[in-house]
């Protein structure tokens, strides 16, 4: 999934005659925008379903990065999840605001 494939580059100015109304439209059509001030992207207008999607393969990401670091750290001897966690940095409190909605 290439949600900027084919996706308009605008600078910031042109998207502003555009306008708002216009831009959220093509989003909501699956046209996404790259908006770009002085030719470098700062800014990307897509619809809600895929920043939803990207949500969900960042929630996949992050477990499947745990079970691979829970395989790697495999010896024979078992260990724990919350040791495979702290290991990776975090605390199962934070794993559990990453799922919750903005």
């Amino acid at each position: 999934m290439d949600i900027l494939a084919g996706s308009e580059a605008l600078q910031i100015t042109e998207a502003g005659r555009k306008g708002v109304s216009r831009l959220v439209a093509d989003a909501e059509a699956g046209h996404a925008t790259v908006l770009r001030r002085r030719a470098e992207p700062v800014a990307a207008v897509v619809s809600y379903r895929d920043m939803q999607r990207l949500a969900d393969l960042e929630r996949d990401l992050t477990d499947v990065a745990l079970v691979l670091a829970r395989a790697a750290a495999d010896s024979g001897n078992r260990t724990s999840l919350d040791d495979v966690i702290a290991h990776g940095g975090y605390t199962r409190q934070q794993l559990a605001t990453m799922d919750a909605p903005a």
